[in-house]
């Protein structure tokens, strides 16, 4: 028979926080954190993660702890007295959101990559005008992110009217061959696809909630790329409640890392690290076998790079091991169409984190570290050349922040010339110093330079 402990009351017992008052009880047991969690079902870096307030404590965690430990259900009732003050958007999987906001951190950026487009020969208006049906691969490269941006808000609005009857199977085939455009950084054929494919799934006689919630997850993905964050809520959203209805928790979980994604670029850091950690927590992905320890390590991922964002290089390396030991534990990449999962693609957001704390000495190390063979896809491949860019530009490598943006324009050329982040720095490049003729090319290609 299981021994209750009883608590000691005292003035410090009473205001410790949760993590503080089960780390304390545990250690008093004598137990450790590999014991607790074969108890709980959390793994020993989850604990580790709660008990020093790194992750958010819920409610059903705390009752789990209570039942492994022994502490008395009375005792729960301070904690939840805790938790129901400043902290209660910390007990739900969806935090209670800021007030919306246009500015955030890539406010500028985004400003930048206005004036840039305004620059160039054709604007987005007339390419956004090409029939639905045409594959937009007469317009300049630049220009597809535009193209795919309006054509994803008109079928997120009902705007297409042009739909035909289709069934599952052809539903579930478009869906695949959009992943294969996204890994494959092919945007003209995204233009077309996935715009098509939304309101085609939601005309459907029969609702498939699953394979449209997986459709607005792709989108969330590229309207982030592409630097509409406003869309990108939508989109992200949708996935959320579809996958729910669907009974699909890893699209759950992963609409809740895009989610947070949207929330660390509004400035919300302390809203994305909820989303991320609360999702990688939820004892779903823990009974998903393989494919859930694989979304564990995304979100914990993600939670590294908003502790990057918001100058928290410890917690930032300290997350990346958690996700890297993870990724370790696996083996083989998982979840090819989110990105994959593996030591390769845990050490590519480490670079981006790295130059992200302002340290780009670290960030080139870590890219260094990477075979670009080992990365899952053609979309990750062109990342890590761009975080290089990114990186050398920081650390004032003119040269060598040209040589890395044109390997990734040689990798995915659509991507590369479409995606606003990589505008801003080709344009910033062209106008604040010297030019090279590699340069010149690049921004020619781009649109931005006119002889």
């Amino acid at each position: 028979m299981r021994s209750v402990i009883r608590l000691r009351s005292t003035p410090s017992a009473e205001h410790e926080a949760p993590g503080q008052l089960v780390r304390r009880i545990r250690r008093e047991q004598g137990v450790t954190l590999e014991q607790l969690g074969q108890k709980t079902g959390y793994s020993a870096a989850q604990l580790s993660r709660l008990e020093r307030g790194l992750s958010p404590m819920t409610v059903e965690g705390l009752r789990r702890f209570a039942d492994a430990l022994g502490i008395p259900p009375r005792s729960l009732g301070p904690l939840l007295d805790t938790l129901s003050g400043r902290h209660d958007e910390l007990t739900v999987p969806y935090p209670r959101i800021p007030v919306p906001t246009l500015r955030g951190r890539e406010d500028g950026e985004s400003v930048r990559r206005r004036q840039f487009l305004a620059g160039s020969a054709a604007v987005a208006a007339s390419a956004g005008a090409l029939p639905v049906d045409d594959t937009p691969a007469q317009a300049s490269e630049a220009q597809l992110g535009e193209v795919l941006v309006a054509r994803l808000r008109d079928a997120m609005l009902g705007l297409d009217s042009s739909t035909s009857a289709q069934d599952s199977a052809h539903l579930a085939a478009e869906l695949d061959h959009a992943h294969r455009d996204y890994r494959t950084c092919g945007y003209a054929s995204l233009a077309v696809r996935l715009p098509r494919l939304i309101p085609t799934a939601h005309a459907a006689s029969t609702t498939d909630h699953a394979l449209l919630g997986r459709g607005y997850l792709l989108a969330t993905r590229l309207l982030i790329k592409l630097d509409e964050q406003q869309l990108g809520w939508m989109a992200a959203d949708r996935a959320r409640q579809l996958a729910a209805a669907a009974g699909e928790p890893l699209v759950v979980a992963e609409s809740a890392r895009q989610l947070a994604v949207l929330a660390r670029k509004a400035g919300w850091h302390d809203q994305a690290l909820t989303l991320a950690l609360n999702a990688a927590d939820a004892p779903e992905l823990r009974e998903a076998g393989a494919p859930g320890t694989a979304l564990r390590g995304l979100l914990v991922q993600s939670a590294a790079y908003t502790a990057a964002w918001n100058g928290d290089p410890v917690g930032m390396r300290e997350l990346t091991a958690e996700a890297a030991a993870l990724a370790s534990s696996l083996g083989d990449i998982q979840l090819r169409d989110l990105g994959g999962f593996s030591p390769a693609t845990v050490q590519l957001h480490l670079v981006s984190a790295e130059n992200s704390v302002g340290d780009p000495a670290r960030a080139l190390a870590a890219a260094h570290a990477i075979d670009p063979a080992a990365l899952p896809s053609t979309e990750r491949r062109a990342r890590l050349y761009t975080d290089m860019a990114h990186a050398h530009h920081r650390w004032g490598h003119r040269d060598a922040c040209v040589t890395s943006l044109l390997a990734a324009e040689r990798c995915a050329p659509q991507e590369t010339h479409a995606r606003p982040a990589v505008q801003a720095l080709v344009s910033g490049l062209l106008l604040s110093g010297r030019t090279t003729p590699d340069l010149r090319g690049l921004a020619t290609r781009f649109g931005a330079f006119h002889a």
